[in-house]
């Protein structure tokens, strides 16, 4: 794989986790603004706030998740193993990695993967 490529993915993982980092502290302040309201407020107030923190907690779940693909794929990065599947160590295609920068799989390998946890 080419070193221009790699670096292009590099700073485009960087840029993720940077967006992902910046919207988590934002979260974290509407969590932080939710909670300290109290309970107060009629049901429908309160049924509000619960499904709104509700939504921030996953969204914060499905961000932390990637956040960790985004990590594993900076030190493939650095290990000089990026573009490689974890699975059958044949070459990820760029274009796969252009989609999904932190891809870890062939799309083979992705696909096997996927049944099997059907």
């Amino acid at each position: 794989m080419k070193k221009e490529f790699i670096e292009k993915q590099k700073k485009k993982l960087i840029a993720q986790r940077n967006e992902i980092l910046e919207s988590q502290a934002g979260r974290n302040e509407q969590l932080y603004k939710l909670n300290g309201s109290g309970e107060s407020g009629d049901d429908v107030d309160i049924a509000s706030d619960t499904i709104d923190r509700t939504l921030l907690n996953s969204l914060g779940e499905a961000d932390q998740r990637r956040l960790q693909m985004i990590e594993r794929a900076l030190e493939r990065i650095a290990k000089g193993t990026y573009g490689l599947c974890l699975l059958c160590n044949k070459p990820i295609p760029e274009g796969r990695l252009e989609t999904l920068p932190y891809a870890a799989l062939c799309v083979d390998c992705q696909t096997k993967e996927e049944r099997r946890n059907r």
